[in-house]
């Protein structure tokens, strides 16, 4: 959808970003007396995406995968967010509650189909009020973008089809995250 902005409006807007600190994660109130370990076999954090999981690509979501849910766990919600859209907070791109015990990660593609419920987890709505996955797809010419995906894991599940998008889900967390980690890629469309 971005990809059809002039890369002369990408770079007006170069300045406009949230940033890092009004992600999700970096929320005082989701404070979290433990961490985990958020990985993919597709990028490591910090490095780029690989084309395929982007707009311009496949626009398959990538594998993910996390370590460290605490026994007890409820559900592990996961939340994409790109830290550096040209919004006042960062633009969500999927929200995943796993309520499935002994929940692992997704596998790649697992939430790249515009479907609400699969039997073992479900998506919340993202900033275009869908529940469906955005692949990264920065402006051209705003520069590189941090994809952020979130993972926390909750003492109590929310309720199905509860999570109707960024603030809904940051009321379903408060008070109730054990341990939280982050994966960052990256994606720049030139």
């Amino acid at each position: 959808m971005l990809q059809h902005l002039p890369p002369g409006l990408g770079r007006l807007l170069h300045g406009i970003r949230p940033s890092l600190d009004e992600l999700m994660i970096n929320d005082p109130r989701l404070a979290a007396p433990e961490r985990l370990i958020v990985t993919s076999e597709a990028f490591a954090d910090g490095s780029p995406m690989p084309f395929r999981f982007t707009e311009d690509g496949d626009r398959v979501s990538p594998p993910i995968e996390w370590s460290g849910i605490p026994d007890g766990t409820a559900a592990v919600l996961v939340i994409i967010e790109d830290a550096d859209s040209p919004t006042p907070k960062p633009l969500v791109h999927a929200i995943v509650i796993d309520q499935r015990e002994g929940s692992l990660g997704l596998a790649e593609g697992a939430i790249s189909k515009p479907v609400q419920t699969w039997g073992r987890f479900e998506l919340g709505r993202n900033s275009f009020f869908r529940r469906a996955y955005l692949p990264p797809d920065p402006p051209p010419g705003h520069g590189s973008h941090r994809y952020a995906f979130q993972v926390f894991a909750l003492s109590d599940g929310p309720e199905p089809n509860t999570i109707d998008g960024r603030s809904a889900a940051l009321d379903a967390m408060i008070g109730n995250v054990t341990a939280k980690g982050c994966l960052i890629g990256t994606y720049e469309r030139a």
